[in-house]
């Protein structure tokens, strides 16, 4: 029986396995079903209500309806083929990541296939179609044969995103949205052309920026947002076309009229503006990783202890809340409740769960009939007060449960009571439209204003209206502004309507055309496509996602710029463990360097510092662009004026260090060094440190070799390591060592010497000065009132001081520190005369050894067993003055000439 169990132990597994695969596939994010039909009621994508833009045109009959009927029914039979699931989001658990790493080894040891081709191309052999998707691809071709617009459209589509499992061919996307434009002028249709033409699609169609402009002109005229926003973009940042912000004004403001419209036509308070647009580089540290990047360096580095959640994952964050929670901590149950509430990019929306998180905490404060507890403990009202607020949000916008303005405004009265901003705003709102009340603006007016001295962003946007009302456009635009710091969507609309028109201020184009990008970028999930194209990254459709990226990116989005430059980068690490895996045979799928380039410079020009660095890669190493380190120098250095990037200020050191697009110039490249490590202290530290232990090295073989690059200088004034320059100059000269010596004594000097060296009595009078410099210095700081800890402070001298006003005795008793260094001077001064002494009994020794060895040849032993002293000298060299050492010895001739005062020898 054992045996047996044994035996299906590895069936088990596998089961077990494949359960697991099937979970997590489940939770996975994926793109919308391609199972739906074209003409669906939701809005998903801004290409399907472009579409559904033309019903009304469509709305008679054409010829091959039929057929476009019965190849939809067919279409929606075909399931979508999930490509692989992402390999960027880890699952959390055990069982989990053991399912996730097994999946990997999986799909690395059996799953490799040859090396794809490039993303954006297509591909010269078409796979063959399955036999359902082939016959509705049938039918819609005899449609568009019959001049259908929807079958034409539909048609570009599966050829343009590849639905219903259809290959991808952009060249035939192209001329079936090339027929339907010329059909008709079909705004979503001119829209795409626009795009492929300003792309390229890698190698679909000729760029022509001008046939873009065009496209997007008409597609504009038609109403599409999308085309809007672009020429907005590109009149204000004068691509293919000359600057122009009055142009700019007038396209971004249709975009940001439609934006505010669909937020105002939710439920009360608006439709919540979920943000979609985010770096992808920034899930890994930025784009040079972690530490590198200014996103994840200095002030934006994640800082934190040993028991911070700085580096926590969001699950590990959540489980950590509802642990808490579960302990009886109403702090952390409140956070649950706002989490599920909001949701995030990992979380999604869950009002249920959220209403129970806040019901929690309104019962530890509310009976059932609404009275207050009496065991209520210290800062419960408060929470209980918030939670209220949320829950009668929710009655109020039917979120989660069917909406009810009387137990709204119970919910709300509640948490007035205790000053709680979210209520009384959420009360004013139901005055000022009579929701469940009667209208009463004055009244609204009442609770708006208190939410708003709170800084509650809404409130003081319904404050700012109020007052505009009233005709007082000063208060208004105050509200407006205070509301604008916290990045509410209406504030900027409302300051962009009053700048750009001038009123209540001076009419500026420029900061009109900055709010009306704004109000536009922020409705970002209504206008573009960064929900498709971040679902489709997480799925692992990266060529999807590239596109649709490449679509937000066109539109101005400096997160789609940023993100498409990011997928195309052709600077990867020089050497990885990757790199040398042996099942790393599947090369990048990306390879356009040039448009990479295109966006770089585009988000760099929207104030992204590290696209700025990456610019100067480009330009540095030649990709996408002729090489030119000029230009790579003067990327480095606008990145560098920014005071936030270290990596720029590092490439500036190097490129002067290396005389690479800059001047070579030792003393400028220490400061670039230096300057980064100040921009960057933790990270940059070891690189630095390397860097100018290199450089320190080089800069003191081109000064002692005089060479023609400036070396490092240090700053004016002497410092300890000053004297001790002067110190091995003086034991060079004394000893007059060979050249090799003096690399050896010089080599630490030069790291700090000046470049000119200075006599004995220049460092004496310097020193003196500098010091009686820094005595007086701090004297008069200390008058000034300063530490009373330090001995030079003014208090100092008050607690010392006799009857009379002056010192005590005790400020006597402390050793002066010019005491101290004039010991410092005596010492060195000694051990130099020990020194000379020293030399002189060296020298002594050896014309005594010399005499011996003339006496008796040979080499002389020493007398103390230590073998051979020395060896016999050569002779002299006829006509050549014999050395009489420093000192002439009293037998020496020369003796007397040197008591006289000759140097003799």
């Amino acid at each position: 029986m054992k045996q047996r169990m044994w035996r299906l132990l590895p069936l088990f597994l596998c089961t077990l396995y494949i359960l697991l695969s099937l979970a997590s596939a489940e939770n996975s994010p994926s793109r919308p079903s391609d199972d739906s039909p074209p003409l669906r009621e939701e809005i998903v994508s801004q290409r399907d209500r472009g579409y559904r833009a033309q019903e009304a045109f469509y709305s008679s009959r054409q010829n091959g309806d039929d057929e476009v009927y019965e190849a939809t029914n067919i279409l929606r039979k075909i399931r979508k083929s999930h490509p692989r699931p992402s390999r960027f989001t880890k699952p959390s658990g055990v069982l989990g990541t053991t399912a996730y790493y097994a999946k990997e080894l999986f799909f690395l040891l059996f799953m490799n296939k040859p090396p794809q081709p490039d993303l954006l191309s297509t591909q010269e052999h078409q796979p063959k179609l399955s036999q359902p998707l082939s016959k509705a691809v049938k039918l819609l071709e005899d449609a568009a044969r019959e001049r259908n617009a929807d079958a034409m459209y539909m048609l570009a589509e599966m050829n343009f995103y590849g639905n219903y499992t259809h290959p991808r061919n952009y060249k035939e996307a192209f001329r079936r949205y090339h027929e339907l434009a010329d059909l008709n002028g079909n705004s979503s249709a001119q829209y795409m052309l626009g795009l492929m033409y300003s792309t390229g699609m890698a190698g679909a169609v000729e760029t022509n920026q001008a046939k873009a402009m065009l496209y997007h002109t008409f597609a504009a005229k038609g109403g599409d947002a999308r085309s809007q926003m672009t020429l907005g973009y590109r009149h204000n940042s004068g691509i293919a076309t000359p600057k122009s912000c009055d142009e700019a004004v007038k396209y971004y403001k249709k975009v940001a009229d439609k934006a505010i419209a669909f937020s105002r036509s939710g439920p009360p308070g608006g439709h919540s503006m979920v943000k979609e647009a985010y770096r992808l580089s920034d899930d890994g540290g930025g784009i040079y990783g972690e530490g590198a990047s200014v996103s994840s360096a200095g002030p934006n580095a994640k800082q934190g202890g040993p028991n911070s959640d700085a580096h926590a994952a969001p699950e590990d964050v959540l489980e950590y809340l509802d642990l808490m929670s579960r302990k009886g901590d109403l702090k952390a149950t409140f956070s649950l409740g706002r989490v599920h509430y909001e949701g995030s990019r990992t979380l999604k929306r869950d009002f249920f769960a959220a209403k129970g998180y806040f019901m929690d905490v309104a019962r530890k404060y509310w009976s059932r009939e609404g009275k207050i507890k009496n065991d209520a403990g210290p800062g419960v009202d408060r929470l209980a007060s918030k939670a209220a607020g949320y829950i009668g949000r929710m009655f109020l916008r039917g979120e989660g449960m069917e909406q009810s303005f009387s137990k709204a405004k119970i919910w709300f009265n509640r948490g007035v009571a205790n000053g709680d901003p979210l209520c009384q705003y959420s009360l004013g709102l139901m005055y000022l439209h009579g929701l469940g009340v009667p209208q009463d603006p004055v009244k609204a007016a009442d609770y708006f204003a208190p939410a708003a001295d709170s800084d509650l962003a809404s409130a003081q946007v319904q404050m700012g209206a109020l007052f505009l009302d009233q005709g007082d456009v000063p208060t208004a635009v105050k509200y407006f502004e205070h509301a604008a710091r916290n990045n509410h969507i209406e504030a900027y609309y409302y300051l962009a309507e009053l700048t750009s028109q001038g009123i209540g201020r001076d009419r500026s184009c420029n900061v009109a055309v900055v709010y009306y990008k704004i109000v536009a970028e922020k409705a970002d999930m209504l206008l573009s496509s960064f929900q498709d194209a971040n679902d489709a990254y997480q799925a692992g459709d990266l060529e999807t996602a590239l596109v649709e990226y490449l679509m937000a990116a066109e539109q101005g989005f400096e997160s789609g710029q940023a993100n498409v430059a990011y997928m195309l980068d052709q600077t990867p690490p020089k050497w990885s463990f990757r790199s040398l895996s042996m099942f790393n045979r599947k090369k990048s799928p990306f390879s356009d360097a040039a448009l990479a380039l295109t966006y770089w410079t585009r988000s760099a020009k929207q104030n992204n510092i590290d696209s700025m660095v990456k610019m100067g890669d480009y330009y540095l190493e030649g990709l996408g662009t002729t090489p030119d380190s000029e230009k790579a120098a003067a990327c480095y250095q606008a990145a560098a004026e920014t005071m936030q990037s270290a990596q720029a200020m590092w490439n500036m050191g190097w490129m002067h260090e290396n005389g690479i697009g800059l001047e070579q110039d030792f003393h400028l490249a220490k400061r670039m060094y230096d300057q980064a490590l100040e921009t960057n202290p933790v990270e940059a530290y070891l690189p630095v440190t390397l860097a100018l232990f290199k450089l320190r090295i080089r800069s003191a073989w081109n000064t002692a070799t005089h060479g023609k690059v400036n070396s490092i200088r240090d700053e004016p004034g002497i410092t300890p390591h000053s004297v001790l320059c002067v110190f091995v100059y003086g034991l060079d000269k004394i000893f007059a060592s060979p050249l090799q010596t003096d690399i050896v004594l010089y080599i630490g000097c030069f790291f700090y010497a000046p470049r000119k060296p200075f006599s004995l009595s220049e460092f004496v009078q310097h020193f003196l000065e500098a010091d009686a410099a820094a005595y007086y210095e701090a004297l008069n700081a200390a008058g000034a009132g300063g530490d009373p800890n330090d001995p030079l402070d003014g208090n100092e001298w008050e607690t010392t001081a006799g009857p009379d006003g002056l010192p005590g005795d005790e400020i006597y008793d402390e050793i002066d520190d010019g005491i101290l260094e004039s010991l410092v001077i005596l010492g060195l001064a000694g051990l130099l005369a020990w020194l000379v002494w020293y030399r002189q009994q060296r020298l002594e020794r050896r014309r005594r050894e010399a005499e011996e060895r003339a006496r008796g040849g040979g080499v002389i032993a020493d007398p103390n067993g230590g073998g051979v002293v020395g060896e016999e000298r050569a002779p002299a060299v006829p006509g050549q003055q014999p050395d009489g050492g420093f000192f002439p010895p009293p037998e020496d001739p020369n003796f007397n000439q040197w008591i006289a005062g000759g140097v003799g020898h």
